[in-house]
């Protein structure tokens, strides 16, 4: 990758993966927001779920993949963070509310993706064999 996109890739890295896994945390303690609120009610008709059972799950995801984004499965973690901010963009549009967050996470979504296209470009052998690289000078053996 050009040395010029390594800011833009850590800057991604470090936003999205911190969000996420802040964002997660907060489904737990409600101190930035009331997360239920963002629930469309027919998914309460849908699953068997309270709606703090369910945002608190939705917490275990947001943090698993922040921490995926930020610890070296970047590309994986981007690219679960990408579907997940549009299918939460489609739940608010669906609600016929909070179109203003429902843009942003449009946005947030496209710069997920963005993030995981960089991964690939950063480290092409993870990208393809689904693995990370083994550390310069380790023996290579297939199995």
């Amino acid at each position: 990758m050009k040395p010029e996109l390594n800011g833009p890739y850590w800057a991604l890295r470090l936003g999205i993966g911190l969000t996420a896994f802040l964002a997660g945390l907060d489904k737990f303690s409600h101190l930035l927001v009331d997360w239920n609120m963002y629930l469309n009610p027919l998914a309460l008709t849908l699953i068997p779920l309270s709606a703090d059972t369910f945002m608190r799950m939705v917490g275990v995801v947001e943090v698993a993949v922040g921490i995926a984004i930020l610890s070296g499965w970047t590309r994986l973690g981007a690219y679960v963070a990408a579907a997940w901010l549009f299918g939460i963009a489609l739940n608010l549009v669906t609600m016929g509310r909070f179109f203003d967050i429902a843009v942003r996470d449009v946005g947030l979504s496209i710069a997920a993706f963005t993030l995981a296209r960089l991964a690939e470009v950063r480290d092409p052998l993870a990208a393809h064999e689904g693995v990370r690289p083994p550390a310069p000078g380790a023996i290579r053996t297939r199995a």
